[in-house]
């Protein structure tokens, strides 16, 4: 199981994600750096364990406002050897060796629900309590997806809940062979070990790396499943 790190970018700086009120997100203060610079804080959950992929949440562009491109691009230089899915809206461009995400928050709800099989690299299927953000039918229709999609619970990101186990199977049963990812609410060991047992992919998590909650010797464990 894949253990994916994510970095909130809001204004070049690494925020604390609450429950999706973004305009309430402040610099994240966390034991694994001195600041709240992405670089800085990547160096220190490398310190936790090789993290291979980091997703970085581009909140500006998500926003509607300018992207954090420079930011990203010297994120990109500092770890040559890791890979960044990054979410920046429906109308980002697209950089060198980052994965395009695309939240279906940043669509138009509107019907027909786009083909993204071939779209995007990821889609995040975006829920805030039981709505679904973004074009109804695409919650539905795993034939408009692409090989991997994320399983967003907002409402549940930073807030100590636990994932949504129910939504996570039921968008799993449906994948077929896409590889699904969990967000939101992801507490402890338990909780991934949990997902584990569902089939889970891999799970975004935050805030209990920064708390100490899930550890090196947890991520090591989990990857050897």
């Amino acid at each position: 199981m894949q253990i994916i790190p994510v970095l909130d970018i809001l204004g070049g700086a690494v925020v604390r994600a609450f429950k999706g009120k973004r305009a309430d997100y402040r610099p994240i203060v966390t034991p694994l750096a001195a600041g709240s610079a992405p670089v800085a804080v990547i160096r220190g959950l490398l310190r936790v364990s090789w993290f291979k992929t980091f997703y970085l949440a581009d909140l500006d562009a998500i926003e509607g406002r300018a992207a954090n491109d420079a930011t990203l691009r010297d994120i990109i230089a500092a770890f040559p050897q890791q890979a960044f899915w990054r979410d920046a809206g429906a109308a980002s461009a697209p950089l060198r060796r980052v994965a395009r995400i695309l939240g279906s928050e940043s669509l138009d709800p509107a019907p027909p629900a786009p083909d993204l099989s071939r779209a995007c690299a990821v889609l995040s299927l975006d829920f805030r309590g039981d709505a679904f953000l973004g074009p109804a039918a695409l919650a539905t229709s795993p034939a408009l997806w692409p090989k991997r999609v994320i399983v967003m619970t907002l409402a549940r990101v930073g807030a100590d809940e636990g994932p949504d186990f129910e939504k996570i199977a039921r968008v799993k049963s449906l994948a077929g062979a896409r590889r699904v990812y969990a967000a939101g609410g992801v507490r402890d060991a338990r909780d991934l070990e949990r997902l584990a047992g569902m089939g889970v992919a891999g799970a975004l998590v935050a805030s209990a790396l920064h708390d100490g909650r899930i550890t090196g010797q947890d991520i090591a464990r989990l990857s050897r499943r």
